[in-house]
């Protein structure tokens, strides 16, 4: 099989590593930087580089706002009967249709820990697709993480706002949490330790268990003791709750704008 990927950023460039490791298929990826393409695959940096060849599908994995000035000279690349995958944010399958062609298309939205096989992906497939297409996509995100179908697009972009950005979500909330042991007098190494450590434990834990969220930090909180002291300051006025509706529903606005 002969999968072209357009595009190879940090999303890219993550999930790619994983498919040369696991995937049956050669590879060729655009970038204008070679050395930004993992070792495995092909380098072509502009579509005469790819000599007429055909492709079984075609990833697009350059930026929303790119697609319809960089992928339309790529896309008479696709075989006949091969599908065109997305990986970018909130471009909706019509508007790639729209841009691209009538080909059948399926996004998938991943998360940056596809870099260590630990994405969650959200995927959706136009009438048009295949079982065959929809098989391909499965493989290709189950090997950077999970596969979660849905039956809607709508659903991608709520996915986007919830896990595609989520990672970002927690490497700020991480960060802020670090100053905070910083502020507290630990070195920033130690600080950093504290706090991750903290969070992986935590997250491993509630992974682990049979119990709710709620019922996990009512089991780590005695009465009046410093964990009640903190929960109560996190939770004021429901703040927390409010900003963290704020933070999900901005993101999902944009992916919806970007349709």
């Amino acid at each position: 099989m002969e999968i072209l990927m357009v595009g190879c950023g940090k999303m890219g460039g993550a999930m790619l590593r994983r498919w040369l490791d696991e995937v049956p298929a050669r590879f060729t990826a655009v970038n204008r930087t070679p050395s930004a393409i993992p070792d495995g695959a092909q380098h072509a940096g502009s579509p005469e580089a790819l000599d007429g060849r055909r492709f079984d599908a075609i990833i697009i994995a350059v930026k929303p706002q790119q697609i319809a000035e960089i992928m339309p000279a790529y896309t008479p690349f696709l075989k006949e009967g091969g599908c065109l995958i997305s990986i970018a944010a909130g471009f909706s399958i019509a508007s790639i249709q729209r841009e691209l062609g009538d080909n059948p298309v399926i996004r998938i939205m991943p998360n940056l820990p596809a870099l260590i096989g630990r994405s969650v992906n959200g995927l959706y497939a136009d009438p048009a697709c295949t079982q065959a297409h929809r098989d391909l996509a499965t493989q290709l995100a189950e090997t950077t993480g999970t596969a979660i179908w849905v039956d809607t697009e709508d659903e991608i972009d709520r996915i986007t706002a919830i896990a595609g950005s989520g990672s970002g979500y927690v490497f700020e909330i991480a960060r802020s949490y670090t100053a905070a042991a910083e502020e507290m007098g630990f070195a920033p190494d130690t600080a950093r330790a504290l706090v991750l450590e903290t969070l992986s434990g935590a997250i491993e834990m509630a992974r682990q268990s049979d119990l709710s969220l709620e019922e996990l930090r009512n089991s780590v909180m005695s009465k009046k003791g410093t964990t009640e002291a903190g929960i109560n300051a996190l939770r004021r006025d429901g703040w927390l709750d409010q900003l963290l509706l704020e933070t999900t529903g901005a993101a999902y606005q944009r992916a919806v704008e970007l349709r």
